[in-house]
């Protein structure tokens, strides 16, 4: 599996976010700075996290984005969702029927078991975790 730079930048992000949940909205530009991404990049990355609901803005001079839940509920599992087209191992790794194959490939099973041990890896983690392994690694 490879993750595209919608998903990267979209965990950066979060990351950030994260780390300043609970105080005043973060304009892009903080963020942009603060992860050496593109503005024009985080545009179209925080309107997909704001359509499935993990960030909201606030418009005006002290505008900006955050989080729309507490850290410890949004897990990696669920920015990687929504930042990427598709996420998964391979297209028949996702029970929704898209493979002509399914009912007699061997490798698919294979690839459902890596799917779904990715899958509980990145739903275990969450943006706290990532902020406070981020404090310990500072200290």
């Amino acid at each position: 599996m490879r993750l595209s730079t919608k998903g990267r930048y979209g965990l950066h992000t979060m990351f950030e976010l994260a780390r300043h949940y609970g105080e005043d909205p973060i304009p892009l530009s903080e963020i942009s700075k603060a992860t050496d991404l593109p503005m024009g990049y985080l545009e179209q990355l925080v309107r997909k996290l704001k359509k499935d609901n993990l960030v909201d803005s606030i418009r005006g001079p002290k505008g900006g984005y955050f989080l729309t839940r507490d850290p410890n509920e949004i897990t990696v599992g669920d920015v990687l969702r929504s930042a990427e087209d598709f996420f998964g191992v391979t297209e028949c790794s996702n029970s929704d029927g898209v493979c002509c194959k399914e009912d007699y490939c061997v490798a698919r099973q294979v690839w459902q078991v890596i799917a779904e041990e990715i899958n509980n890896t990145i739903d275990s983690i969450t943006l706290q975790d990532m902020v406070d392994r981020n404090v310990k690694k500072t200290r």
